[in-house]
């Protein structure tokens, strides 16, 4: 049975297509051709940090990110960048009695935003920043898996990445959902590695009637 359910932020709760233009804007690029080699970078399989090496090469993103904050012009994002089905599903999700967290890649600066947006929404939200492990490190999936109260293959972790999300998670004997939006679920989702995923959906709005009927099955 499915008893917890873990999401990933980025383009999973929160569109970060403002944000990738933020980012432009700060490197002087036009946005259109930043995102467009955002998206040759992810196409090749590469990390997307490289993407700023083209524009300005020896770019250091941790480094860049203070300089940002320093100038008042920190990454930020906010209610108006979540997903639309973002709090529908948890209300859904929570009604059905299961346990929710929000755990990714983050920095402190966007752990503080996510704990402003969805303390009253989930039990528990977690960051790379907080545990010092960052995905795909398997020692992430394991500090998931030690604060959920829940057994690992009773836990469903949801990300729009094959390489980052659903295939880590897998491994650490976590189901997973593979949610097909931003640059990652766009570009990944014909990859045969996708058919690992224990769901594939196009939104969160999807996943109670799939949980429900997952875990009837198992009774």
């Amino acid at each position: 049975m499915i008893k917890a359910v873990v999401f990933d932020v980025g383009e999973c709760l929160v569109d970060e297509t403002r944000e990738y233009g933020t980012w432009a804007d700060w490197l002087g690029v036009p946005r259109h051709t930043f995102v467009a080699q955002f998206g040759a970078v992810i196409a090749q399989g590469r990390d997307y940090r490289e993407t700023f090496q083209v524009f300005r090469p020896g770019f250091d993103l941790y480094e860049e990110r203070e300089k940002r904050a320093a100038a008042g012009r920190p990454e930020s994002f906010g209610e108006r960048d979540l997903y639309p089905d973002v709090r529908p599903a948890f209300a859904q999700l929570r009604a059905a009695g299961l346990w929710l967290a929000i755990a990714g890649n983050q920095t402190v600066r966007a752990g503080g935003i996510l704990r402003e947006l969805f303390t009253a929404d989930v039990d528990l939200i977690g960051t790379s920043d907080d545990w010092g492990a960052s995905k795909p490190d398997p020692l992430f999936f394991e500090r998931v898996a030690e604060v959920t109260p829940a057994a690992a293959d009773e836990i469903l972790y949801v990300g729009d990445r094959l390489d980052n999300d659903v295939l880590p998670a897998r491994a650490a004997g976590m189901q997973t959902a593979l949610i097909r939006r931003g640059p990652w679920g766009w570009i990944q989702q014909h990859d045969s590695a996708a058919e690992q995923a224990t769901f594939r959906i196009d939104s969160l709005a999807e996943l109670p009637e799939l949980i429900a009927k997952a875990n009837a099955a198992t009774n």
